[in-house]
């Protein structure tokens, strides 16, 4: 007879998950012994980075990825991690062991007392088998709920002594792979309301988001700004790039705060955002959601979205499936006034001069990438220099994190090369990160040197929380503790986990250090000192 881990290992084989990120504990080996020849097991040093890799894989190659973590003492370590997967909208199927049932009702040490609830809110579905046997069933239902949009995390809960229990053919039988849904389509009326609107509109702006490029609804996206000659604005934070950004229409990104949005919309007659919420804003800016009188249109996935929009009038559907279905209704032929390019030339500030602004460093690093590569983004201070130097023209080739959080973008480059080398596509990972940003999850390091993928780490070094600066400036809050960080040898910390590490102090040393880490097999890392001036946080 079959035992449960036969049947569990021989679904997910069906599912084509064959890949489990995580780091073992003793109550997962049960779950992990004789691991099957035909899975991968990708291991990371801490289950942060755990989730951030396996998160990375996931975009990278549209599909649900299992992880495995540690019972509680590493759920909770998973937990930065996992709320940074909920808000990306990635498939995980997060896996945690527990104590053995003949002991959990003592709660005995490693015990996940109150295993369901643990992970909420950062989970679409928790759950633990009331029986051995019931374990295979919870992996389908797990899968088919991180697919079904909006898409996420799930997290099952699995007892250490149920992996060899046996299970009964009649339930094996019943123990089948199922396929779902993953996109919505929208309502019908609904949709040509909307499209009666934008038709009449004369002065309407998009803005887009990262839904967007989940759905692959780039081309189309594209189709609708150039019939509407309408500007389009990326969503604030948004995690990835939903238009090219060298297009004329592109006019850059919005700010996150209330007032400035404002005033980046004032002078039009109607707001449609597509694939984002309204807004993600963050800090606090006192002002109007719109200009007086502007009625704002929202296209959205996710129903809680838009639920707590604080003004415009929503509909549910799949990015790209709304945008196929609307541009056949816009049958005006009258065209808007073409728009000539909308964002100014980059710039790349003074290379000469050292150490180098964030503006030189991210232009002397950008002369040295390829024309076709994936970027990954965590140095937040920085990210208006990379949004002027960066500008991303190509679909699925830049990743953020819509969280906030710290501690994603390090592992994230792993999953996204892993996902690079599985897909044959083969481009280099660049990953921007701050100093700051790169302590969170240093050991991330290790998996990207043990698995031989092609990522180089540039990291801007200024010994500060530079935007931490930028926000006590703000919120006129002088004297904060903490914000320096000096005496960190990152050099040092990178060639100890067996990663090739260079210190560039100019332009062109960076450049060229770049550009060997580029030529170099597997992973690298570029420390580039910069300036300790930071710019005002909303520009």
């Amino acid at each position: 007879m079959r035992t449960v881990k036969d049947v569990t290992y021989g679904l997910l084989r069906q599912l084509g998950l064959t890949t489990i990120v995580g780091n073992p504990g003793s109550t997962e080996e049960t779950f992990l012994k004789d691991f099957p020849d035909d899975f991968r097991y990708v291991l990371a040093l801490q289950e942060a980075s755990v989730v951030g890799i396996a998160d990375g894989l996931s975009q990278g190659l549209r599909k649900p990825v299992i992880v495995n973590v540690h019972t509680a003492a590493g759920l909770g370590n998973a937990m930065g991690c996992l709320l940074t997967a909920y808000l990306n909208k990635t498939p995980l199927v997060v896996t945690a062991g527990q104590q053995t049932r003949d002991m959990m009702l003592l709660e005995p040490l490693l015990t996940n007392i109150d295993a369901v609830n643990m992970p909420r809110p950062w989970v679409k579905w928790s759950y633990e088998p009331a029986r051995a046997q019931d374990v295979p069933a919870a992996f389908m239902r797990a899968y088919a709920t991180a697919l079904q949009p909006p898409a996420g995390p799930v997290f099952l809960s699995l007892p250490l002594d149920d992996w060899d229990k046996e299970m009964p053919e009649a339930m094996v039988e019943g123990i089948a792979p199922r396929t779902v849904a993953s996109r919505v389509g929208p309502d019908p009326d609904r949709l040509a309301e909307f499209a009666r609107r934008i038709e009449a509109s004369v002065r309407p702006v998009l803005v887009y988001g990262s839904d967007i490029a989940r759905s692959q609804g780039w081309q189309a996206g594209i189709a609708l700004a150039e019939r509407l000659g309408a500007p389009v604005w990326t969503a604030p934070f948004a995690e990835r790039t939903p238009f090219p950004e060298t297009h004329r229409l592109h006019a850059g990104t919005l700010p996150a705060a209330i007032g400035p949005v404002e005033q980046r919309l004032a002078g039009h007659d109607l707001v449609v955002v597509v694939g984002a919420p309204v807004f993600r804003y963050y800090p606090f800016v006192a002002g109007r959601y719109l200009p007086p009188g502007v009625p704002l249109l929202q296209v959205t996935d996710d129903p809680e979205a838009s639920a707590k929009a604080p003004v415009g009038d929503s509909l549910l559907s799949d990015s790209r499936l709304f945008l196929e279905t609307l541009l056949p209704l816009i049958r005006s032929p009258t065209p808007r006034a073409a728009a000539t390019a909308l964002r100014p030339a980059a710039k790349p500030g003074n290379l000469e001069s050292l150490p180098l602004s964030a503006a030189a460093a991210m232009s002397a690093v950008r002369r040295a990438c390829p024309t076709d590569f994936v970027l990954v983004e965590e140095s937040p201070s920085n990210v208006p220099e990379m949004q002027d130097i960066f500008r991303i023209d190509q679909p699925d080739s830049f990743y953020t994190f819509a969280s906030g959080g710290l501690g994603w973008g390090m592992p994230a480059a792993v999953g996204l090369a892993l996902a690079e080398r599985d897909s044959g596509r083969n481009r280099p990972v660049v990953v921007l990160m701050g100093d700051g940003s790169f302590q969170y999850s240093v050991q991330s390091l290790y998996s990207a040197v043990q698995q031989k993928v092609k990522s180089v780490y540039v990291v801007f070094q200024n010994d500060e929380y530079a935007i931490l600066k930028s926000f006590a400036e703000l919120e006129k809050t002088p004297h904060v503790p903490g914000l320096d960080i000096p005496g960190i040898d990152i050099v040092s910390l990178a060639r100890g986990y067996g990663a090739p590490a260079a210190l560039a102090r100019t332009a062109d040393d960076a450049t060229a250090a770049v550009g060997e880490a580029l030529k170099r097999p597997g992973t690298s890392v570029v420390v580039i000192p910069i300036t300790r001036r930071f710019h005002p946080l909303l520009g």
